[in-house]
């Protein structure tokens, strides 16, 4: 088990970031829907795309609209999400989630983190 560790400490661990770490529902200018915005932010050098996606608080997916649920951003820098809801679906919203899409098979970790919703 510590060896394990170990090597894994000896490799590094980059992963991305998100942020805010606790969004919230704005009002948007469209009837019945809500808007948030996220930025996600590439340290990977193995990686470029990222997904996003809207969960309930047993990781189900929630149906959402964003003009990107998928998106390119290259290492060292970053891209915004906007994320649109129906206020019908916005109470059961729990979390927000950007994943690292692996393109190479070499590449054997991908992450995954979320932000809770307010």
């Amino acid at each position: 088990m510590y060896r394990f560790i170990i090597l894994f400490l000896a490799f590094g661990v980059h992963a991305h970031q998100m942020s805010p770490t606790y969004p919230e529902w704005e009002s948007s200018y469209l009837d019945g829907l809500s808007v948030t915005r996220v930025r996600v932010f590439n340290k990977r050098k193995d990686v470029e795309y990222y997904e996003i996606g809207v969960f309930d608080k047993d990781m189900k997916p929630i149906p959402f609209v964003s003009q990107f649920d998928l998106r390119g951003i290259k290492y060292n820098n970053y891209a915004m999400f906007d994320i649109y809801i129906n206020d019908k679906y916005k109470k059961d919203a729990v979390y927000i989630c950007s994943t690292s899409m692996l393109q190479d098979i070499k590449v054997a970790v991908s992450s995954k983190i979320c932000s809770k919703l307010k």
